[in-house]
């Protein structure tokens, strides 16, 4: 039964249910998910280092991506340690108000996270197809104001979300049949009909990273049209493989976020929960581990200041 106060919200606190029909399992998916979470951290964290204290590193695109392992680090750390202790512990209580903070925290952190890769690839659009007016067109002002923009559209449209979600009343069940709190487990616990809030969520979704996604599309066939007619198949293998580790972070963001958002809304009872579940999961860990790694074997100046790093600490200890 839920627990009832006399505050704006109904209920006090919610039950994370974990991974339904996998209770039993728990323990042992706790392994894969804390080993992906560690690396995430140490990888992330072993970036944003480099990035930082190597003074050539100071560029557009290592910026956009110190923002990256920033919001990765965040996303990671907003659902991964509740999601353990539910694991190790069974602490499955969460209260409400902290329901509604976690939930700000992911959907806000994914909506900034699709503008920073929509705008490493703007940043690759303009380094391959008009490498001239690179220095002039990506300036260190103009990053801030992307990045402003990023944070400005994502707190107005996801504390949007949060408005229409609180306006709800909350008198029934307190369970989410989920390892953290996100937009539609919170909504489908609401005593009244949430047609507006299904599809204003989808709209929002389909307006912020859709769109992104669009653009992203756009700016990958221009580049592609651009390498194909380099002159020097050297500069063509080069571009292309640069291009190449880009379209793996993408994908691995995408892929899994609109299954997620499209599959909780209209897969219903075709799709057994705990699959919504383990794909939600998925998304808030799988790509905040591999980026780091795709891009440190994939860029040469990263790849050699992390083995240049790695030495001196092997030297040190």
């Amino acid at each position: 039964m839920a627990t009832l106060n006399h505050t704006s919200f109904t209920l006090v606190r919610c039950i994370l249910v974990g991974i339904p029909g996998m209770e039993a399992s728990h323990s042992w998916i706790s392994i894969p998910f804390c080993s992906m979470y560690m690396i995430a951290l140490l990888g992330n964290g072993l970036l944003l280092f480099i990035i930082i204290k190597e003074q050539s590193l100071h560029e557009p695109m290592y910026m956009f991506l110190a923002m990256l392992a920033v919001a990765d680090v965040l996303l990671s750390t907003a659902t991964m340690p509740k999601t353990l202790s539910i694991f190790w512990f069974n602490t499955r209580e969460i209260a409400f108000s902290a329901c509604f903070t976690q939930m700000f925290i992911i959907h806000f952190i994914f909506v900034a996270e699709s503008a920073i890769l929509l705008a490493m690839a703007f940043d690759r659009y303009v380094a391959i197809c008009d490498p001239l007016k690179y220095i002039t067109i990506l300036t260190l002002s103009k990053i801030w104001k992307i990045t402003a923009a990023s944070v400005i559209r994502g707190v107005l449209l996801v504390g949007s979300l949060t408005f229409f979600l609180k306006r709800l009343p909350y008198c029934g069940p307190n369970v989410i049949y989920h390892t953290f709190c996100e937009h539609m487990g919170i909504a489908w616990l609401a005593c009244a009909d949430i047609t507006l809030n299904i599809w204003y969520g989808l709209t929002v979704a389909l307006l912020t990273t859709g769109l992104d996604v669009v653009f992203i599309v756009v700016s990958y066939i221009l580049i592609l049209q651009a390498i194909f007619r380099l002159p020097s198949k050297d500069a063509r293998l080069k571009a292309l493989g640069t291009c190449g580790s880009h379209i793996c972070v993408i994908l691995m963001f995408y892929i899994p976020a609109f299954f997620s958002i499209f599959a909780y809304r209209f897969g219903g009872a075709n799709i057994p929960h705990y699959i919504h579940v383990l794909l939600a999961n998925i998304f808030v860990i799988v790509p905040p581990m591999l980026n780091p790694i795709v891009y440190g074997v994939r860029t040469r100046q990263i790849r050699e200041r992390v083995i240049q790093e790695l030495c001196k600490a092997g030297k040190w200890f």
